[in-house]
């Protein structure tokens, strides 16, 4: 598969750490997160994603940073122009140097880095990129100034501004291709996103609104989703499901748990 479009041929991982029963989660079953389960789905993640096509660079678990599993939010890479997130959540900082520190031993090139700087926040769970412009969830974890020195870092592209009560913009809208979004309109309103087509998914099964497209029409989502499912075949797509209950107590989706090396930008 060559998966020509789709944004990304690379992906970063990270499997989750033994300190991941401590992340941080509004999901009142994170107590019951099992962690060999959680190894086990993660490994059957990556593997997902490799029978796509996508090249995997797995990176070492960091046992002092419970929630590092989540390798979306601590960067946007791109081959030519990376941004550096700084987290809204105090507890996850230190996951952005631990990237970049991967980045530098592996002699990986994610070209010129912008960091963003106090008082900016801004993580990567809000960044919703599209191949019509950028949208970016002011949110808890993310605010106003980190948005502005994104756009600044990204100054060729459109970077738009969706307001949020969501911990991140992706758990409510993902991108698919040809101007389609995936969204779960109880959560976030389409007008947001003028002049794209929406596949739209009933609130009960929202989760499913945080998905990854895999190109040649394949979007990841979570098992469980028959609406979603059928929804998607529906619009031409190809449903592909992964069982992620653990990383659902722990807040986060399919987008999640990987950090794509774009080549947009």
């Amino acid at each position: 598969m060559n998966g020509m479009d789709r944004f990304f041929d690379t992906v970063f991982v990270r499997p989750p750490a033994d300190s991941y029963v401590e992340c941080i989660s509004t999901n009142p079953a994170r107590t019951s997160i099992d962690l060999r389960l959680a190894k086990d789905q993660h490994k059957q993640y990556v593997s997902t994603l490799r029978e796509s096509g996508i090249q995997v660079i797995e990176l070492d678990p960091l046992e002092n940073l419970p929630d590092s599993v989540f390798m979306q939010d601590p960067a946007i890479l791109g081959s030519r122009r990376t941004t550096i997130g700084r987290f809204g959540e105090l507890s996850r900082r230190g996951e952005e140097k631990a990237l970049l520190l991967d980045l530098r031993d592996r002699r990986i090139d994610t070209g010129t880095a912008h960091f963003v700087k106090q008082p900016g926040t801004l993580e990567g769970g809000d960044i919703l990129i599209t191949d019509h412009g950028i949208f970016v969830g002011e949110s808890q974890r993310t605010n106003p100034s980190g948005i502005r020195q994104l756009s600044a870092s990204l100054n060729d592209i459109d970077v738009s501004v969706v307001k949020t009560n969501l911990l991140h913009l992706l758990c409510g809208a993902s991108y698919l291709n040809h101007k389609t979004m995936i969204i779960a309109p109880d959560l976030v309103d389409p007008e947001s996103f003028p002049s794209f087509r929406f596949i739209k998914i009933p609130s009960e099964e929202a989760y499913a609104a945080d998905a990854l497209y895999l190109g040649e029409g394949r979007v990841l989502i979570p098992s469980g989703v028959p609406k979603t499912s059928m929804k998607l075949r529906e619009a031409g797509y190809k449903p592909v499901e992964v069982e992620v209950s653990e990383f659902y107590k722990g807040d986060g989706g399919v987008t999640c748990l990987c950090s794509p090396l774009y080549k947009l930008f």
